[in-house]
């Protein structure tokens, strides 16, 4: 069967994905295809998942986070759109300018707003430290009168790193489980299903094999779920404001 690079999905996406998968194969008699129990491992794993992740999701920290998030998102992309604006402008001065400061900001990859959350943070740390210790980059800042902005940025950085790290304490102290430990789990029984499978159909000697059809349909999912990775991917030349895994 067709692969995907399951890290790659943020948590709502990840969840999205193997509950798609979970209701193919429930549409296609599980039973009769022999794969019961690799499916009941699989679908427990995926309820587990998600009674986390909505518990998660409920805290009113993650909700602040995000708008955290947004805001610290609209400042970066702010100051990026800004700065390429004025690659164009009549003055050379303001061009090498925008562009030294451009230049800084591409050390740290494209769509630093795309970032998960503690490398936005970190990566958002490392470019105001550049910004603020090294001489000539100051001094581009200073020439375009950005101080506003990266006021705005670093407070919102800083209030979101110690809201996340406040919420990271509360979400500890409720569970020993995370997300991430839940979704290696799930992957595992999700390889074990897939491999269930793929090893059933090989053993039809006489076709067709009546493993066919739901390979093909999960073949369909998963291609989706790769476009959607493919163009997150092609997307992140710029950034773009967009809230990234919880």
């Amino acid at each position: 069967m067709n692969a995907i690079e399951l890290k790659l999905l943020r948590n709502a996406e990840y969840l999205q994905y193997v509950k798609d998968y979970l209701g193919i194969i429930n549409l296609n008699n599980p039973t009769q295809l022999g794969i019961d129990a690799k499916l009941s491992a699989f679908t427990a794993k995926i309820t587990e998942l998600e009674a986390l992740y909505k518990k998660a999701l409920a805290s009113e920290k993650t909700q602040e986070l995000l708008k955290l998030d947004e805001r610290r998102d609209s400042a970066i992309n702010g100051i990026y759109y800004f700065l390429l604006g004025n690659t164009y402008h009549f003055e050379t001065e303001k061009q090498q300018n925008a562009k030294l400061l451009l230049t800084n900001m591409e050390l740290y990859g494209s769509g630093i707003a795309r970032l998960n959350y503690m490398a936005e943070t970190a990566t958002l740390n490392n470019l105001l430290r550049d910004w603020e210790n090294k001489p000539e980059l100051a001094a581009a800042v200073t020439s375009f009168s950005l101080n506003g902005w990266i006021a705005e940025l670093k407070a919102a950085n800083e209030e979101f790193n110690t809201q996340y790290l406040s919420r990271t304490q509360e979400y500890g102290d409720a569970s020993p489980e995370t997300i991430k430990l839940k979704r290696e789990e799930t992957n595992a029984a999700y390889y074990a299903l897939r491999d269930r499978i793929d090893a059933l159909h090989l053993l039809v000697e006489t076709p067709p094999s009546p493993y066919e059809k739901v390979i093909n349909q999960l073949n369909a999912l998963t291609d989706q779920y790769n476009r959607l990775l493919v163009n997150r991917t092609d997307s992140s030349a710029a950034p773009a404001p967009e809230n990234p895994q919880a």
